[in-house]
């Protein structure tokens, strides 16, 4: 792994031309080996590649400069977090990681100055960090910001249809089934006089039909149970995971400070279009 190299360079036990050549050779070492397929691992190589090159520098620094310079070591410990900092994507961790190690508070102004310079320039060079390209690699495809926030501005009211037709909680099954078979959709809304009862399915009329319940009242068959509705505000990925839930092709969109006012109605093929998907 080479950690004993790097405490030498910290300590400053370690000279110029060798750290130049361990450099060369991480860097050889770590290409070939992600360039095989193989996972050699980022924390450490990261590590290594900045104490080598910041030993590297601060060593011709303090030459030249001896009396305006800190010992090469200092400059490992910056070129560690710098390296990480632009290689992972995240400088604020390099920052905590670099204090916690030394507990001094004079390396934080220019190891946060080297990180962002670091952070910026390897923005410019490369737009996908490192982590994100090995997922990729893998087949793994993770969402991007552009994604989540487009996702979350899919928002119920955008597609919402106004009130559909209702069935009397009075109608009988076998009634309700003759009205179900000739509908647009294949769930319907029940209500009474104080407003939506529940939703019930053009399969689960089927299925009361055929267990001799055809001259039983809908509210008799149904479940009492919370019926599966969502909010005006509320995403549409929501609603399809209740969609799938349930079983159903429509959900009541219901006010929220009264669960049975029915505001409107969201459709299956609403949501697809909304998602650029084509309904049959």
């Amino acid at each position: 792994m080479g950690y004993g190299f790097v405490g030498d360079a910290l300590n400053g036990k370690m000279g110029l031309q060798l750290m130049g050549l361990l450099l060369i050779l991480k860097l050889l070492t770590v290409t070939i080996c992600y360039a095989s397929g193989n996972a050699g691992g980022i924390f450490g190589p990261s590590l290594f590649i900045g104490a080598m090159l910041g030993g590297g520098m601060g060593s011709v620094a303090h030459a030249m400069l001896p009396g305006f310079t800190a010992t090469p070591g200092a400059y490992a410990l910056v070129g560690m977090g710098t390296t990480f900092a632009g290689i992972v994507r995240a400088p604020m961790t390099s920052v905590m990681m670099i204090f916690e190690v030394t507990r001094d508070y004079s390396i934080i102004v220019p190891l946060m100055i080297s990180n962002l310079l670091s952070f910026f320039i390897s923005m410019r060079l490369q737009r996908q960090p490192i982590y994100e390209a090995l997922a990729r690699q893998d087949g793994i495809h993770l969402p991007t910001a552009e994604s989540r926030e487009a996702r979350g501005k899919r928002r119920v009211n955008q597609v919402m249809r106004p009130s559909a037709d209702f069935l009397p909680a009075g109608m009988t099954v076998a009634d309700a089934i003759g009205l179900a078979q000739r509908g647009e959709f294949s769930s319907w809304l029940v209500s009474d006089e104080k407003g939506l009862v529940n939703v019930i399915s053009t399969k689960d009329l089927e299925k009361a039909i055929s267990e001799g319940a055809g001259e039983k009242q809908l509210v008799e068959v149904l479940q009492k149970r919370t019926f599966p509705h969502v909010h005006d505000d509320q995403s549409l990925d929501l609603a399809l995971d209740r969609m799938g839930a349930a079983g159903l092709d429509l959900l009541p969109v219901v006010s929220r400070a009264n669960i049975r006012h029915v505001e409107g109605i969201i459709v299956l093929r609403d949501i697809l279009k909304a998602y650029g998907i084509p309904s049959r």
